[in-house]
This record gives structure tokens, C-alpha cells and sequence, in this order.
């Protein structure tokens, strides 16, 4: 009796073992099966926010050269280096010399005809000279009061005041010097408003043309700074230059930006960011494509699974996905793996991955 109880035992660990080998080697096969296919999907459609960043140049909104307007010793300075004016607010006073005693000789020609005009009307009004004498001395009068006034006019012009708003710059000059008619004092900068210039490939600003031609929204205008920080305010297109350079190919835009507490200054660097929504953008990943020659390419399985190179143009890149312009459509299969171990025209096995596993799998990528 026991001899057959272990007999029944054995058969049965027999079987079991028999079953589970069976099973085992089932899952181990179906898994080198599966290991052995490569991932394919199909191009989609989605709405993409496209960045465009351009090189730029920060310049204010007016910026000019003060300059002495006649010869003289500078006497005084009013103001300070990196000093926020207002329009008429005095800045520098020169001592000139010549002109100083052009002045005081004008100004006393003009008294000796002032007098001397008020002595012929009153012996004009007794008829003791003819009137064609006292037009002449009228005359002598206007010429001297005209070169008494130029004389003034030259006299204030040494007397340099802020033209607007605006913050100085570094002194070219200093106190008691000898500054030359025309020389260079310091500049003064309207910051209130900025102008940031960057230059725009020929696509570019055709894009742009087409979408202001159909009224669509061009996107947001933002400013990096050189910091690598966002500047806090949005700007707007202005105009766009007339001319494309030649050697570049490109044409200067320019956009202004408000800039209230006067943080960003003239002559700073930068990067226009251009951000923009494209709808129902066909997309694949970028992990899909390979290159030859600067050329594009991906592969495309076709009916009998064999895999056909297919030449594609990218019409915007974001993260980890190319915009397509054309060379496929969503009825394309596309290999995304194992690009590199595939020959043209090769028969491979393949496993389909979704939409949502494709960009799971690129998310995971980027972390």
C-alpha cells in the first residue's frame, strides 16, 4: 500500500513539474518573442506651442550725444553719472570766451542806438531832421538789437539742459576743462520704452507676413535677458526694416517694450523669444528620425512589414517632437526604435505603441 501511494506521488510531482517546465518555457518564448519586435506608431495630430528665439539688441527708445555748442572752459556740472533727469533740467554750464565778449559788445552797440534813436525821433517830432533820418536810424537800431539777440543765443547755448526725460551717462569731460565747439559731454538715454532689434530669416518673415495678412494672432513677443531671466513685460512689433541683407539673408525687426522701473538700459543684449500656437500639428518623434547628408529621414513599414526609407521635411522642432511639413501622413507606420540595427527594404516584427505610451515614454526619456 505505501509502495503505490509513492508511486502516485511521484507520477503526480512528475506531471506538475512537467506542467509548470511546459509553461515556462511558453512565457520564455513568447517573451523572446516579444523582445524581438521594435516599436512602431503612427504620426498624430496635437496643438504645439513653438518657441523662435532670435539674437537681439537693447537700445532705448531715444538716445543722443550732448555736446558742447561753443568754446569755453566747463564751469560747472549740475549733474551725476547714471542720474535720472527731467526735460530743462540743467546739466552743464560752460564759461565761453569769446563769445562772452561778442555779448557784452553787442549789448552796448545796442544801448548807444537806443539812445541815439530816441534822440532823432524826438527831433523828428520838431521837424528838425527828415523822416528818411530817422528810418536810417530805426534801421542801425533793428541791425543791433538782431546782433544782440545772436550774441544772447550763442551766450545761453553754454548753458546745457536735458532735452527730455532721461537717464545720463558717464561724463566724457571733466570740471574746468577746455571743451572744444562740438565736443562730446555725455549722452542722454529715454528708457522709459525700450526698442529691441533682431534680425529674421527670409521664411521667417514670411510666416509672420502670411499670419498678419489673415489677421492671426502673431504670439507673444517676450525678452530673455542676459541673465537668462524672463523680463517681465510683453512687447509688440513695430516695423520691420526695409532692406534684407544680402550676406545674411536676413531683415532687421523691431519690437518696443514698456520698461516702468527702468531696470533694462541701453545697450544691453539679449533674445527675442517669439511664442506661438500651432493647431492640429502633424507630429512624430524626434527619436524616430535619423540623418543623411542634412537630409531627414525615418523608416516606413509597409503592407508586407518591410521597412522603406522615407525622406521628410520638419517644418518646426519642440521638445522631443519635430512638426512635419510633408513626406508622411497619419496612415504611415513608422519605426521609432532600433533604427540603427534595421537596413532598408528589411522584413521586421513589430509591436504598435499608442499616442499616450509613445509620449509617456519620451516624458521618462527627459527626466
Amino acid at each position: 500500500m505505501q509502495n503505490k501511494n509513492k508511486s502516485f506521488n511521484l507520477l503526480t510531482l512528475s506531471i506538475i513539474l512537467t506542467t509548470l517546465f511546459g509553461l515556462t518555457s511558453c512565457e520564455k518564448e513568447a517573451h523572446h518573442e516579444e523582445e524581438g519586435k521594435l516599436s512602431v506608431t503612427k504620426p498624430w495630430r496635437r496643438s504645439v506651442e513653438v518657441k523662435q528665439e532670435y539674437v537681439a539688441q537693447i537700445k532705448a527708445i531715444q538716445h543722443i550725444e550732448i555736446r558742447a555748442f561753443e568754446k569755453g572752459y566747463l564751469q560747472s556740472i549740475f549733474v551725476d553719472e547714471g542720474q535720472l533727469l527731467k526735460k530743462g533740467e540743467k546739466m552743464f554750464q560752460i564759461m565761453p570766451l569769446l563769445v562772452q565778449a561778442e555779448y557784452d559788445k553787442a549789448k552796448a552797440e545796442f544801448e548807444v542806438h537806443t539812445i541815439e534813436l530816441r534822440n532823432t525821433e524826438k527831433l523828428a517830432r520838431q521837424k528838425v531832421v527828415s523822416m528818411n533820418e530817422l528810418a536810417l536810424t530805426k534801421a542801425k537800431y533793428d541791425k543791433s538789437k538782431a546782433l544782440l539777440d545772436l550774441a544772447k543765443a550763442h551766450l545761453d547755448f553754454a548753458s546745457i539742459s536735458a532735452p527730455f526725460d532721461g537717464m545720463m551717462d558717464k561724463f566724457r569731460v571733466r570740471l574746468g576743462s577746455l571743451v572744444e565747439e562740438g565736443e562730446l559731454l555725455t549722452t542722454l538715454s529715454d528708457i522709459s520704452q525700450l526698442w529691441v532689434y533682431y534680425n529674421v530669416s527670409e521664411r521667417d518673415y514670411l510666416d509672420y507676413m502670411d499670419v498678419k495678412k489673415n489677421n492671426g494672432d502673431i504670439g507673444k513677443i517676450k525678452l530673455i535677458l542676459a541673465n537668462g531671466k524672463e523680463f517681465d513685460q510683453v512687447g509688440k512689433i513695430d516695423t520691420i526694416e526695409a532692406d534684407f541683407d544680402n550676406e545674411t539673408g536676413n531683415v532687421a525687426f523691431r519690437a518696443s517694450f514698456p520698461n516702468p522701473d527702468m531696470i533694462v538700459r541701453h545697450g544691453e543684449t539679449g533674445n527675442i523669444v517669439v511664442t506661438k500656437m500651432l493647431d492640429n500639428a502633424l507630429v512624430i518623434p524626434q527619436k524616430a528620425t535619423y540623418e543623411v547628408l542634412d537630409k531627414k529621414y525615418v523608416y516606413v513599414i509597409d503592407a508586407k512589414g518591410a521597412a522603406q526609407q522615407r525622406e521628410i521635411v520638419i517644418d518646426k522642432e519642440v521638445p522631443h517632437l519635430f512638426v512635419i511639413k510633408s513626406g508622411i501622413t497619419e496612415d504611415d507606420t513608422i519605426l521609432i526604435e532600433g533604427l540603427g540595427k534595421v537596413n532598408r527594404g528589411q522584413v521586421v516584427k513589430t509591436k504598435m505603441q499608442s499616442v499616450d505610451e509613445v509620449m509617456k515614454s519620451l516624458e521618462l526619456a527627459a527626466n
